[in-house]
């Protein structure tokens, strides 16, 4: 039995609320009719021509995409333009689409949570809690038992899908670790908080070259956690099933699929 696009939006809004939102985030529908049917969804992290392709030969009538398609301001939605032609192919098969962006990021079962509950952290919490102290940016936490720094990139490896630019790391391959700090996405705005300072390693995406090397010449002078960067796609892909498995569950009678394709922007890698 099809839901309404209306109720499935109420579901979301009770998933990940808007007000959980960053001020500069633009989630929620992008497009689409709230009185129109909704039969199947599929979840993606990213609102490209793959995954547009995909919503729409696979019949589906919501896609929902981790990454708002209009972050950006833009100008112009003509078909001359990305935007404009993934916004004209979804409305034409009568696909919506809505983005659940850093709404999704806070919350228990967020992208960084996943993340965390995936290395099996203990006593995960935000690293940036809001005032519910169980939401926030980010999780930190530890393992069970210590590990090295390599064996932990390994299994971050073994975890996350694979990508072209994989998993770096800027740290003693055989050092030990157990606190661990996590942030699905672009992190280095929370290098210098002081929960990621006091983590024995900080697993992040984006990583840029100038807050990188200066956190790491910092840790070298006064203590401070190993990195690892790992591809920004991967890092929230894990979150889709869980979000999948969330929607499911309140809305039993509709299909709900989770795309398989890598959105990465990254195709190979030569190793010098």
């Amino acid at each position: 039995m099809p839901a309404v696009l209306a109720e499935v939006l109420t579901t979301v809004d009770r998933l990940w609320p808007l007000s959980g939102a960053e001020a500069w985030d633009a989630p929620g529908l992008v497009s689409g009719d709230p009185d129109a049917s909704v039969r199947r969804i599929l979840l993606a992290v990213d609102a490209v021509a793959a995954t547009v392709d995909e919503a729409v030969d696979r019949d589906a009538d919501l896609l929902i995409a981790h990454h708002p398609l209009l972050l950006r301001g833009v100008t112009s939605v003509a078909e001359d333009r990305y935007k404009g032609a993934l916004l004209a192919r979804l409305i034409r098969a009568g696909c919506a689409l809505v983005a659940a962006h850093t709404n999704a990021d806070v919350v228990e079962e967020g992208t960084s949570a996943v993340l965390a509950a995936r290395l099996a952290l203990l006593d995960s919490r935000p690293i940036v809690p809001g005032t519910d102290p169980s939401l926030g940016l980010g999780r930190i936490g530890r393992l069970a038992q210590p590990t090295t720094l390599g064996r932990l990139a390994r299994t971050l490896a073994e975890i996350l899908p694979a990508t072209a630019t994989g998993v770096r790391v800027s740290g003693g391959f055989d050092d030990h670790v157990q606190t661990i700090a996590v942030c699905g996405g672009a992190g280095d705005s929370l290098l210098g908080d002081p929960a990621v300072l006091g983590a024995d390693v900080y697993i992040t995406a984006d990583l840029r070259h100038h807050p990188a090397s200066e956190a790491r010449e910092q840790a070298l002078l006064a203590g401070g956690p190993a990195l690892i960067d790992v591809s920004h796609w991967a890092s929230e892909w894990l979150w889709l099933d869980a979000a999948a498995a969330q929607l499911q569950s309140a809305h039993p009678d509709l299909e709900v699929l989770v795309s398989d394709l890598r959105t990465d922007p990254w195709d190979f890698q030569v190793v010098q």
